[in-house]
């Protein structure tokens, strides 16, 4: 339940057009962890601890967002044994190269939506389109 992703991500999801899911909000020390996750359609893990999630803790057609980044050995590993559930998830993010791309993106996103807010400027109505 960290203030970057589980916190944020818990609160969007409870609110509209998301409230109709129950979201239930795990952390490193909660009892039975599995019992929580083979319930998920879709679990989302962001710990910081490599390999917290393994295939026998995945429900069979899940997606899996591994939003986990860890250093192991000189490569970059999720919370998630990715070769493991991929055997389980209908969909699966790999680490690296799944969520960190998005998270880019977004990050520029914003910064470009600051900065057009600080110049109030409508950047977008002042763009001259030309269709090739």
């Amino acid at each position: 339940h960290s203030s970057l992703v589980g916190k944020p991500l818990a609160l969007l999801l409870l609110s509209s057009p998301f409230d109709s899911a129950t979201t239930t909000v795990c952390h490193i020390a909660t009892r039975d962890l599995d019992a929580h996750t083979k319930r998920a359609e879709i679990l989302i893990v962001a710990v910081g601890k490599p390999g917290l999630i393994k295939g026998d803790m995945i429900r069979e057609g899940a997606i899996v967002i591994d939003v986990g980044i860890n250093r192991v050995e000189g490569k970059l590993v999720g919370d998630v044994v990715f070769e493991e559930a991929k055997q389980k998830a209908s969909l699966i993010t790999p680490v690296p190269g799944g969520v960190g791309p998005v998270t880019t993106a977004m990050l520029l996103k914003n910064t470009v939506e600051a900065w057009k807010i600080q110049l109030g400027y409508d950047f977008m109505r002042n763009i001259k389109w030309t269709m090739y």
